[in-house]
């Protein structure tokens, strides 16, 4: 066998390298190409349009809910009932048992939950579209992996082959060259 049949030989496994290295490099493509980003969403919100009444809901729910709230409105009850007992008999405008404070208490308490409820209706249902999302989202990592996953069970087919072919040409060359070698001794005798 000539060494330009042995360089013939190479080049066909390295061809057969190359062409399976082309596979991988399209199958990687092919991945990037089909991505689809579901939580865009996510990073790109629709813009809400809140109504009046929804806006002023979550102002008063904002408010009702932090400590600037707690403490003015405690500020308040302690001043009204210092007002109403230190403060002589004929000028108190809620006496002892302060019956107007306790309307006007059950009145914000009467305006302010359902406001709260509003509220929190709204962010229960931000938090369903963002569960949602991480529902979609999820699903979509779990169909990447198993499509990861049989891409790479293919791979490792291809690659079995291409070795296996591979290795059965080494072997045909190396028998080859082995009967060539005997060839030569025999003829060097």
């Amino acid at each position: 066998m000539s060494t330009d049949e042995y360089d013939q030989d190479a080049d066909e496994l390295r061809n057969a390298q190359t062409i399976q290295m082309q596979k991988l490099h399209d199958l990687v493509l092919l991945s990037i190409k089909e991505q689809d980003s579901i939580f865009n969403n996510l990073a790109h919100p629709p813009i809400e349009t809140l109504s009046p009444g929804q806006r002023v809901s979550d102002k008063v729910a904002q408010f009702g809910g932090s400590w600037v709230f707690i403490i003015l409105f405690l500020s308040l009850l302690i001043a009204w009932i210092l007002f109403n007992e230190l403060v002589p008999n004929g000028e108190r405008f809620d006496p002892y048992p302060f019956i107007l404070m306790n309307l006007v208490l059950s009145c914000v308490a009467a305006l302010q939950a359902p406001i709260i409820m509003m509220s929190q209706n709204r962010q229960a249902e931000k938090d369903r579209a963002r569960a949602e999302n991480d529902y979609m989202v999820n699903l979509k990592a779990e169909l990447e992996v198993r499509s990861l996953n049989q891409k790479i069970d293919l791979l490792q087919e291809e690659q079995l082959k291409t070795i296996f072919s591979v290795q059965a040409r080494q072997m045909e060359i190396l028998k080859r060259m082995e009967n060539n070698i005997q060839v030569l001794m025999a003829k060097n005798k």
